[in-house]
């Protein structure tokens, strides 16, 4: 929000650059993401692209599944039939933008449909990333193609903020309190504000993207494994470790209905899991995973901003900024030693240790020592907050972990 209060449109130039070379093209676009994180404005950015290009209005249709007007629109026979009256006699190219298409029972069908006629470029938005995934794969292979949407990373949240932003460390803490949804930068940046906002946003991913969709009766339960889930950031944890701590509570639960509720939080994109990644080894372990949010804001909305929890906060922040720039994540075990996150993306790989302050020997051991006996010779980062910074440690890259989340998202080299 500017001084005057004016609302100003950013355009969210990594995801536009991603999306454009297949606009157009024979494949459906889907933009998947948590609910308020911007897909809704891509998808008007995208429309605006469109007719900027050319395209008559009359060629375009655009349902907004959250508008009312476009309420009767309720299951695969309905969207057909308006998507085909809207376009009949139209000549030319077409194009049907669809938000939050998963409101529509039985979407894909309709989708499938419209594809095959060939004259129409179809993007859509949703909220659950195992309706895309699973629904969609069985009648499209091969003919569509997902753009995970994330929350602002820091850039965009300092260019959001615009003349409003202070110094880059003073916005960094707002950052870190805050989280990056774009709707908070039209409103007022103060804990009961944002936290209240926050707070509702919570609650409405729990009952319209978990309870309602999966028909889950034991509301209280799955509220106590997601705050313990947002407790323990950054934690290894297991169906069985958050079974035994609901035992504690008592509280009894199967580790089969843990389980569900974990792939539950992943689905509705509250939370993203990074599973473990056996270097020596070279495969992935099934057991202790790690999970983090997917916007870290929400998380002192529901269990206050805790400055002590520092380290964890940051590890969030890196592993969504690792995300945001396309790369595929993983936690690193080394024997008994762990590198917090392994990144790979087509032929790229990093190694990426996340550390508040180097301010001890211990703290240096621990966190170089990963990555000096990875006996490989990709790219190696140790990102922290250090104000006075040293230079590389035996060939390891030091960085402060502002400079990394400012460098651009793609092209970077990261080798020392």
């Amino acid at each position: 929000m500017t001084g005057q209060g004016q609302i100003v449109v950013h355009e969210r130039n990594l995801y536009l650059k991603r999306i454009a070379p297949f606009l157009g093209r024979p494949v459906v676009k889907i933009l998947t993401g948590m609910r308020r994180v911007g897909k809704s404005c891509l998808l008007r950015l995208l429309r605006a692209e469109m007719l900027r290009k050319g395209m008559p209005a009359g060629n375009l249709r655009f349902i907004d599944k959250e508008s009312m007007d476009f309420d009767a629109l309720r299951t695969d026979r309905d969207l057909h039939a308006d998507v085909t009256a809207a376009f009949k006699r139209r000549k030319g190219p077409k194009a049907l933008l669809v938000d939050e298409v998963q409101e529509i029972a039985g979407w894909e069908r309709a989708v499938a449909s419209l594809s095959g006629r060939g004259d129409v470029d179809i993007v859509l938005t949703g909220s659950n990333a195992h309706m895309f995934s699973s629904e969609l794969a069985g009648r499209l292979s091969g003919r569509y193609v997902e753009f995970p949407i994330y929350s602002l990373s820091f850039a965009e949240f300092l260019a959001f903020r615009g003349a409003d932003a202070g110094k880059r460390d003073a916005e960094f803490v707002r950052y870190l309190r805050y989280g990056g949804l774009p709707a908070l930068h039209h409103m007022e940046l103060s804990d009961e504000v944002v936290f209240q906002y926050l707070s509702s946003l919570y609650s409405a991913i729990l009952l319209k993207d978990i309870v309602a969709r999966h028909a889950v009766r034991q509301v209280a339960l799955l509220e106590n494994i997601a705050r313990f889930l947002f407790d323990n950031i950054g934690q290894t944890v297991s169906a069985n470790r958050i079974s035994a701590y609901l035992r504690s509570q008592r509280l009894r639960v199967g580790v089969d209905t843990v389980i569900n509720y974990l792939g539950y939080f992943q689905e509705a994109m509250l939370m993203h899991k990074a599973a473990r990644y056996d270097i020596k080894g070279r495969r992935l372990l099934e057991l202790h995973e790690k999970y983090y949010l997917g916007d870290i804001g929400m998380r002192h909305a529901l269990l206050g901003y805790r400055e002590a929890d520092i380290a964890p906060i940051l590890e969030n922040v890196v592993y969504l900024e690792l995300r945001r720039r396309g790369y595929t994540v993983a936690i690193g075990k080394w024997g008994e030693r762990e590198i917090d996150f392994i990144a790979t993306r087509e032929k790229e790989k990093l190694y990426v240790q996340v550390a508040y302050l180097l301010n001890a020997s211990r703290t240096i051991r621990r966190e170089f020592g990963p990555l000096l006996e990875t006996p490989d010779n990709y790219p190696k980062l140790v990102l922290s907050m250090d104000p006075v910074f040293g230079g590389d440690y035996e060939g390891v890259r030091r960085m402060h972990l502002l400079d990394f989340l400012m460098a651009p998202g793609e092209g970077t080299s990261w080798a020392s």
